[in-house]
């Protein structure tokens, strides 16, 4: 059988989510992530995919200094600017030292909740000739979610690793699993990892 080029999309593992001094962290996402272990995970599945040299792509929401992307009559970003939260060039939105991307690996810059809108990242996949994503990241409800939504409709295969994604609450994170599993694959890390030879 023909193996089937794969590549890992890493969403929003930012200080500002993520890190428990983040402001966005106190929503529960810093407890949540403490409490599963999961960026310990996702330091493995990094581990993982650079042995088997999967490209791995580390995806960030963030806004210039004016903030001039910013959605202003949305919900989610509309405050942004305000709170001066997601600000480019700073800490906030420097991946967590758990996330790092490595020497030559894909950064790809969003202003909206997908990682492919009005982004490269569809581009990019193409040119490498990728067939299917392993997403992980956070929040699960968001991020995770639109993306997988949307590579689906793209008609990439899509594997959603659970327990390397985060939200900010059990029943938020669960919840956006049990619809994903209508679009992708949903997966535990030992999971994932057990099926590469």
């Amino acid at each position: 059988m023909k193996e089937t080029p794969c590549a890992l999309i890493a969403i929003d593992f930012v200080n500002e989510i993520v890190d428990p001094k983040g402001k966005l962290s106190g929503r529960g996402y810093a407890d949540f992530l403490e409490r599963h272990g999961t960026l310990d995970r996702v330091a493995e599945l990094f581990r993982f995919g650079r042995r088997a040299r999967i490209p791995i792509f580390h995806v960030r929401v963030g806004f210039s200094e004016d903030y001039r992307e910013q959605p202003e009559h949305s919900p989610l970003f509309g405050p942004a600017k305000k709170n001066q939260v997601f600000r480019l060039g700073t800490w906030n939105t420097e991946f967590h030292p758990k996330a790092q991307p490595d020497r030559g690996e894909a950064v790809i810059q969003k202003h909206r909740v997908s990682a492919f809108y009005g982004t490269p990242l569809d581009l990019v996949l193409r040119n490498l000739g990728i067939a299917e994503v392993i997403i992980a990241g956070v929040a699960t409800d968001l991020a995770v979610q639109s993306a997988a939504r949307e590579a689906h409709d793209r008609g990439y295969r899509v594997r959603i690793v659970g327990d390397c994604c985060a939200s900010v609450s059990d029943r938020d994170h669960e919840d956006a699993l049990r619809l994903l599993a209508k679009v992708a694959k949903v997966q535990t890390l030992s999971e994932t990892l057990s099926s590469f030879p």
